[in-house]
């Protein structure tokens, strides 16, 4: 079975900035501070839909951002969050974080979806650090950076419609002529002797997978020929599309040939012969062809049957959009049964439940984890008062006492990401 792969590179939007801001109005000389919060940085979210097959357009979009959250204002004016990208996947789609190779979903109903890079927090406003001992606060916070990472995408490419017939039908063609696929074609029985899939496009959000089976003969049901590989692989349609030569180029009745074939998918599997098939007429280009026509009309009579030439595209166009319709049709039909299954909506991967680790590499003390290292990075380096908040929040969080316990001395470097300080126990008694 084939896999139809892809690597996204998803970051999520950064915060914005907090504003630092006081009121500034004639007769009100000291102000209070005003500034207001930035916006949250949007999400990349995959959301599995249905009507799509592969993940092909990704190969040529792998870099998929959310947008950046809008910086604070004065006045209070709080910054507009970043738009998430919604990025569409087919059902089915296994997510991965491809560092790690761990799995975020497996993306089964319509509308699912997965959180694969959260936008970062946006940075509190000066307003937001006012106090009785603390009345004109010049300090705010930067906007939290979102998360960045590689996503590696797979989905098993199980055909939606399988093509069966007998040999030299014209499936390989009709296959070369709707898809992408390049299926070697000859005129000598078992011409295909393994299934190829091809994609069929109608737009960027509407394709489907279209499997040209290996043809059958009779007693393939018994295993003669490459009978139970082709009916093995016929179980993994979704529908089927019924290909005839109505020309009857080798000699053969088309009447004769679908009921044989029918007879054998239902010998096989009785569930089979209940797939919804859709009747190709091809080959309607030959002058023998307008002979048999009218006959096979008559016998088909109201089912879904199309007149056909693989070779010149008559017809092709209205097939194909015949079976996506079907398949949509399938699709609610599914949508509704799973209705009743509880699959949550949205799943947001675990954060980690540890809060930090302390780990001591020679002459430094080095924080891992991400509460310090988001404060860390929405911390003004440049700011005085905002170093000091950063020291409060870390006492808060548990470091300092942890950097104590751990040995630490005085003038010993600390690292958190990529800020670096000098401990001095001063510094703990700063809130």
């Amino acid at each position: 079975m084939k896999i139809d792969t892809a690597k996204i590179h998803v970051k999520g939007g950064k915060g914005g900035n907090g504003c630092i801001s006081f009121r500034r109005e004639k007769f009100v000389p000291r102000g209070g501070p005003n500034g207001g919060d930035g916006g949250h940085g949007g999400s990349v979210i995959l959301e599995a839909t249905e009507g799509m097959s592969t993940l092909i357009d990704l190969r040529y979009k792998a870099y998929q951002p959310a947008g950046n959250g809008q910086h604070g204002m004065g006045k209070f004016g709080h910054g507009k969050d970043g738009e998430d990208r919604i990025v569409k996947v087919p059902l089915g789609t296994i997510v991965r974080i491809a560092e790690t190779d761990e799995v975020l979903a497996d993306l089964k109903q319509h509308s699912q979806r997965v959180v694969a890079a959260r936008g970062g927090m946006g940075g509190k406003g000066n307003v937001r650090f006012k106090s009785s001992i603390f009345q004109t606060p010049r300090v705010a916070e930067k906007g939290e950076p979102g998360e960045e990472r590689i996503i590696d995408l797979e989905v098993k490419l199980i055909a939606d419609v399988g093509l069966v017939g007998y040999p030299n039908a014209g499936k390989s063609t009709l296959l070369g002529r709707t898809s992408a696929a390049k299926p070697k074609i000859a005129n000598y029985p078992f011409t295909t002797l393994a299934p190829s899939l091809g994609v069929v496009r109608l737009d960027a959000e509407r394709n489907f997978v279209l499997a040209d089976l290996p043809g059958l003969i009779e007693g393939a049901h018994e295993g003669t020929g490459l009978g139970h590989d082709f009916l093995r692989h016929t179980e993994r349609t979704k529908m089927l599309i019924h290909l005839i030569d109505v020309a009857a180029v080798d000699g053969r009745d088309p009447i004769q040939d679908y009921e044989q074939i029918n007879k054998e998918l239902e010998l096989y599997n009785p569930k089979l012969i209940r797939r919804p098939q859709l009747i190709a007429l091809n080959k309607i280009d030959l002058p023998e062809a307008q002979a048999h026509l009218p006959k096979l009309q008559d016998y088909f009579g109201k089912r879904r049957v199309f007149p056909i030439s693989a070779i010149t595209g008559e017809g092709v166009n209205q097939l194909i959009r015949a079976a996506y319709n079907l398949l949509q049709r399938m699709a609610q039909r599914r949508r509704e049964r799973a209705e009743a299954v509880d699959i949550p909506a949205t799943i947001y991967p675990p954060k980690p439940r540890q809060r930090f680790e302390l780990v001591k590499e020679q002459d430094r003390f080095i924080v891992h984890g991400e509460e310090p290292r988001r404060a860390v990075l929405m911390t003004d380096m440049e700011n005085e008062q905002a170093i000091v908040l950063l020291y409060r929040k870390l006492k808060k969080m548990g470091v300092m006492n942890a950097l104590i316990k751990a040995g630490v001395q005085e003038g010993d470097t600390v690292q958190i990401d990529e800020f670096e300080f000098t401990f001095t126990p001063n510094a703990i008694d700063t809130g």
